[in-house]
């Protein structure tokens, strides 16, 4: 059954209106008709089971058949900060980790970063982008709750941002001892994790030591050194995994 988001305030008793770029793919591109029911999420966590009962020129209205919560969301709230990547890595990134039920993705602007975003106006752009295909994927992927994808951060606000988490660490190719299953025995149960990415030149030995300071864990992920659009995906399998998210 087609799933689409819908804004809260859309919602009503009985009705929901869809009035977003995906009134025009309903109509258009899945070429549905009145009668044919869909699933409507509020972006919060509930799904609604709904029946179209009129096509006009920029949104759709249905009718509400049946309410549910969505049942696809872990109960951990995951953070990732990725180090800006190059070319469309960073498409790849969103989608992948919003099928695997992150949270939050923060674009991090680390010293090793090839792109740079060289201005505010840049930044919001291309943030902008981002979370139109976080909505795509969180929409294919069944999720009740389309990831947000936060401005760019620097290390230093990176750390401030990350303080409140219960859990925090990063991947990091010199770390040699500590593992994700030596930080996750006998953790117990969490509510918010965050974890942080290198860009492809890796991190600069000051940001490794700003973390450290910070009390933010380093592991390693093994022998072998992954790509930065492969380990994010990686760590947030094997962290879920690891919480009993699965």
């Amino acid at each position: 059954m087609p799933k689409f988001f819908t804004a809260r305030e859309n919602i009503s008793e009985n009705e929901i209106i869809i009035d977003s770029e995906d009134a025009k793919h309903i109509k258009k591109v899945l070429r549905l008709s009145e009668g044919d029911v869909i699933t409507v999420c509020d972006g919060r966590g509930i799904d609604h089971e709904a029946e179209i009962c009129a096509i006009e020129q920029n949104r759709i209205i249905c009718s509400i058949l049946s309410s549910r919560v969505c049942d696809t969301e872990p109960g951990v709230r995951v953070t990732l900060y990725q180090g800006l990547p190059k070319a469309s890595k960073m498409d790849y990134i969103i989608q992948k980790t919003t099928e695997l039920g992150i949270a939050r993705i923060v674009p991090a602007k680390l010293s090793r970063c090839v792109v740079k975003l060289e201005n505010a106006a840049a930044e919001s752009k291309k943030t902008e982008r981002w979370q139109k295909i976080a909505y795509e994927a969180a929409k294919q992927s069944g999720r009740g709750v389309v990831p947000k994808v936060s401005s760019p951060m620097s290390i230093e606000e990176i750390i401030k941002d990350i303080s409140g988490d219960e859990l925090c660490f990063v991947p990091y190719e010199c770390e040699q001892e500590t593992r994700l299953s030596d930080v996750l025995n006998g953790i117990g149960a969490v509510k918010s994790v965050s974890f942080i990415i290198g860009p492809e030149g890796g991190f600069d030995i000051t940001e490794i030591e700003k973390l450290r300071a910070a009390g933010i864990k380093t592991i390693t992920l093994g022998r072998r050194i992954l790509r930065t659009e492969t380990a994010g995906e990686a760590v947030l399998a094997m962290l879920m995994y690891g919480l009993g998210e699965v």
